[in-house]
């Protein structure tokens, strides 16, 4: 995260605090513009503090971002690879048990030439 990414903005902060809070902008808002996530930091009376607090918030959201695409992206090449896979010995004989037991049902219910 580089500062020429970041655009950084101050408003009044609410809550305690007292005057402080109600006369200076110590609340600080950061937009990170090329993934568009937005941090709003209040938790201290000076404006310098949650600057820093702000960034450190903002690069927790963009690591845990980047952490769930590669999970996702991990689990979609996981699944194609399951996808793939060709069946086991012993899941091919199932299926093919299966087969001849439901094909055995279906020739019983066959009607019957008189013939």
């Amino acid at each position: 995260m580089r500062e020429a990414e970041l655009e950084e903005s101050y408003v009044r902060s609410g809550g305690h605090g007292g005057q402080n809070v109600n006369k200076v902008a110590t609340c600080v808002v950061l937009l990170h513009r090329p993934s568009g996530l937005r941090v709003k930091c209040q938790q201290a009376r000076q404006q310098g503090w949650n600057r820093v607090r702000a960034r450190e918030l903002l690069a927790e959201k963009l690591e845990a971002r980047k952490a769930a695409q590669l999970a996702a992206d991990r689990a979609r090449i996981e699944k194609l690879r399951r996808q793939k896979r060709g069946r086991s010995a012993g899941a091919k004989r199932r299926m093919l048990e299966d087969k001849a037991r439901h094909a055995a049902k279906k020739s019983i219910r066959r009607r019957v030439d008189l013939d």
